[in-house]
């Protein structure tokens, strides 16, 4: 698929101002101020990361109200539950909301629901068949709840008290449980709407601890340093694609430094078994590695496997976890290539689908559980919004996936009507549709959708940062490109230019990967420099000359050395 080519252009004058005073090279600058950082003050609160830089947590609405009653709890022995979703995000958030109420003696279990048997969020059903006959006086939710209506009346029918922590936008008003903390809540004051789920549960926890201080809880047990979540904190983050700007970069960067450290055993078991060295491992291993295999769990099992691996205090229960998850993993990349190659013939077989600005495509028995990712590489082929459904016995479960300029969510909205319930983001939703609203519902989407966006929407454009020859490169600037990590949604990895480009010489790695070394002909005292060009179309596979190359630039560690490489993202 061919891309579009955007040069962003930072101010000259801002670039030299802000290089000057960081002492750090213009290309960093540029990168910096492109991204809206152009204040020396702004500079050095994004690159000195620091907790203590965290914006208040009590600005959060209903917080006072939550850890009142945790508090209450805790001390009163009351049986408390946590109900999480079990997507990464849900998991993460059940696992540091567990571990604290334990840590604090608090008599707590945890509940997630079967992603394909139960669906998503807490249901009247989980209220009359867990909590109740399991005497539940308070329950948690993390990561879902902001839309459970139904849920909270019949808990509240019980005599049981819901307190919800979720991201998730509220559809309708807000449920009336006895606490919603949810920074999309249109009253809330806290500015704080990036946040993941796991984002919000900690800034819950860093309340609660500060009141248990305040009624002098912790005189009987140390305090606990809730600095040591943060690994599982930017764990749900990345994977949950939220931005990795201010408060989620405090948080990611700081969990990072820990996964490195491998102080979790569930972790450094699981870096393991998707063979990351942990100690160099980055937010990519994080979305691409790591979060896959833990959503394996729900997708192909149960999510409760990925709790009992973040929780595991043993290597040896944390290692044979770990290896369960890579095989659900193997197992889960099966199914997804037998439903993505039945779409392929299927739209081999229609190709006017493609002259369309949307795909709502649905199949009996296709596997649910991994419908969001089929839809992710559906959108990678094709570059228009995806709604894919799974049918059986009159209704479909179905995943949705978006790009950019266009708010799926949103677009939900406007086709209700066909919808049995719906939820989710911007970029990614879920549906519950009946089976015979399908065709209605793909007409209705496909009429909204170009309505909202034009033909040249369909086709992906890269930013790229700036120009830059292989005689600036140096081992000083992929220092400095290192100290923007992590990069992420909002903070996107750099893209950089460099115009006539010679191949000196390459073979195919792997599949279809082509390792090069290149000279750039403009700049002939210019070191040579690696490169790799992943899933290399094979037009382009034995070409030696590139008029314009589209590159990031990383360090290429092997053993104990690093070289500087080039990441060739596109060509021209």
């Amino acid at each position: 698929m061919k891309n579009h080519w955007h040069m962003l252009e930072a101010d000259p004058q801002k670039v030299r101002e802000l290089s000057q005073k960081l002492s750090c090279h213009s290309v960093t600058a540029s990168v910096l101020i492109n991204r809206g950082i152009d204040t020396i003050a702004a500079a050095t609160d994004f690159l000195n990361t620091s907790l203590n830089n965290l914006p208040p947590p009590f600005s959060l609405k209903d917080m006072d109200v939550a850890i009142n009653r945790i508090h209450k709890a805790i001390t009163g022995n009351e049986k408390i539950l946590i109900f999480g979703d079990y997507d990464v995000d849900g998991v993460t958030a059940t696992v540091i909301l567990l571990n604290f109420l334990r840590y604090a003696g608090a008599d707590v279990s945890y509940y997630i629901p079967h992603r394909v048997t139960e669906g998503y969020s807490i249901q009247p059903a989980h209220i009359s068949s867990y909590a109740r006959p399991q005497k539940i006086d308070l329950i948690i939710t993390a990561d879902c709840g902001s839309d459970s209506h139904q849920a909270v009346a019949a808990a509240k029918r019980s005599g049981i008290d819901m307190i919800i922590t979720d991201h998730h936008i509220i559809t309708e008003n807000i449920p009336p449980a006895l606490a919603v903390i949810n920074p999309k809540r249109r009253d809330c004051p806290a500015n704080l709407q990036n946040l993941a789920g796991v984002g919000v549960a900690f800034f819950l926890l860093i309340c609660l601890r500060t009141r248990l201080r305040e009624k002098g809880f912790w005189q009987k047990r140390p305090e606990p340093n809730l600095k040591n979540y943060c690994d599982l904190v930017a764990l749900g983050t990345v994977a949950d694609m939220v931005p990795l700007v201010e408060e989620n970069r405090i948080l990611c960067k700081t969990g990072l430094k820990l996964i490195q450290a491998g102080h979790r055993p569930g972790l450094a078991a699981l870096s393991e078994a998707s063979a990351i060295h942990s100690d160099v491992l980055d937010a990519d291993d994080i979305a691409f590695r790591l979060a896959p295999r833990l959503n394996a769990a729900g997708r192909m099992d149960h999510a409760a496997r990925a709790v009992e691996l973040l929780t595991a205090k043993e290597m040896d229960l944390a290692v044979k976890t770990a290896n369960t998850l890579n095989l659900l993993n193997q197992k889960r990349r099966q199914i997804e290539q037998g439903i993505y190659a039945d779409i392929q013939r299927f739209l081999e077989i229609n190709p006017s689908l493609l002259q369309q600005r949307s795909l709502v495509l649905s199949g009996q028995g296709w596997h649910a559980g991994v419908l969001g990712i089929v839809a992710s590489q559906i959108v990678n082929a094709y570059y228009r919004p995806v709604v894919l459904i799974t049918t059986r016995d009159g209704f479909g479960m179905g995943s949705g996936r978006s790009i950019a300029g266009l708010n799926l969510y949103e677009a939900l909205v406007s086709c209700k009507p066909y919808l049995e319930s719906f939820g989710g983001h911007s970029m990614a939703v879920g549906l519950k549709i009946r089976e015979e609203n399908i065709a209605e519902f793909q007409t209705a989407f496909e009429s909204l959708i170009r309505r909202r966006i034009q033909p040249e929407d369909l086709t992906p454009t890269l930013q790229i940062e700036s120009e830059l020859d292989f005689d600036t490169i140096s081992d000083a600037l992929v220092n400095e490109l290192e100290t923007l990590m992590p990069f992420g949604n909002g903070n996107p990895e750099p893209l950089f230019m460099a115009a006539n480009v010679t191949v000196v010489s390459s073979k195919i790695v792997g599949k279809n990967h082509r390792r090069m070394i290149l000279r750039q002909a403009s700049a002939p005292n210019a070191p040579l420099l690696q490169a790799i060009q992943f899933n290399v179309d094979s037009r382009d596979s034995n070409k030696q000359h590139f008029p314009q190359v589209i590159f990031k630039l990383r360090w290429n560690r092997w053993k104990e050395r690093k070289t500087a490489q080039l990441i060739v993202e596109d060509l021209r």
